[in-house]
């Protein structure tokens, strides 16, 4: 009699541990991506306030292909991680580069794109991209940034001022008036952002670009939880398809005069 009984409450159990993670499974008709809408031309506002860019673009495309929607919710980049696990959102569509250090704590998808890291300096400046000739200078990086992490790591330890800034557009601005001697970013979004535009004026590259697989990773993905395993599986999937139909090649185009795949 007491084994049967042991056998009932084991098995009856088990069933509602069945059933507890069947209810708690999402179906991801909604899916929610954070971004941070000053990194042009990834993310960004038109004059109207409405958001748009390359990430935007091709996070619609991959809820279109998943048959759900798109609700994007802005926030800090520095923050973007704690937002993440704190489930403020489902996932990281934010120009985020995949490293070991961001891998301790999130999960990525496949890649989405891969972009270089230079450095921006006046036009006609020796400086060059280096510890050494950087010596005794004020560099401005943007807050939670792969940029951040390599100039902290391998300038600041060698009498480099790195400067972090909250937003992209406080640190243009001391670039202009001269509060920055140089600042080091992702090649692509600061020549859209900046060296494009009037304010950009006067400035340019310096040095080649910035390569370091432990601090500026290997290529941005989507930042997930790690235990969204389903939600990664879904959208690697719409991903492959989206760039085998050419869907992705469309958008790049949209953008950017060159693969950035």
């Amino acid at each position: 009699m007491k084994n049967w009984k042991k056998n009932i409450v084991v098995s009856t159990t088990l069933m509602l541990s069945v059933l507890g993670t069947h209810a708690e499974a999402k179906d991801w008709k909604v899916i929610r991506f954070g971004t941070e809408s000053s990194y042009a031309p990834f993310e960004y506002k038109t004059p109207d306030n409405k958001l748009t860019g390359f990430d935007v673009d091709l996070g619609n495309a991959i809820c279109a292909k998943l048959k759900a929607k798109c609700v994007w919710v802005e926030n800090s980049f520095d923050g973007m991680i704690p937002a993440l696990k704190a489930k403020k959102f489902d996932g990281i569509l934010s120009s985020m580069t995949v490293n070991p250090e961001r891998l301790k704590q999130i999960d990525f998808t496949n890649k989405i794109y891969n972009t270089p890291t230079r450095m921006v300096a006046r036009k006609g400046s020796p400086l060059l991209p280096t510890a050494a000739s950087l010596k005794g200078k004020r560099v401005g990086v943007q807050q939670g940034t792969i940029q951040e992490s390599y100039a902290k790591a391998y300038w600041a330890t060698k009498g480099v001022n790195v400067v972090p800034y909250p937003t992209q557009d406080i640190l243009y601005q001391d670039m202009v008036s001269g509060r920055l001697d140089a600042t080091l970013q992702d090649a692509i979004m600061v020549d859209s952002a900046f060296l494009k535009a009037a304010k950009g004026k006067g400035f340019s590259f310096v040095g080649g670009n910035v390569v370091d697989a432990k601090t500026l990773g290997v290529g941005a993905a989507i930042g997930l939880r790690k235990e969204d395993v389903d939600l990664k599986n879904n959208i690697n999937k719409a991903l492959a398809a989206i760039i085998a139909d050419g869907t992705y090649k469309k958008l790049e185009k949209k953008y950017f005069s060159f693969n950035i795949y």
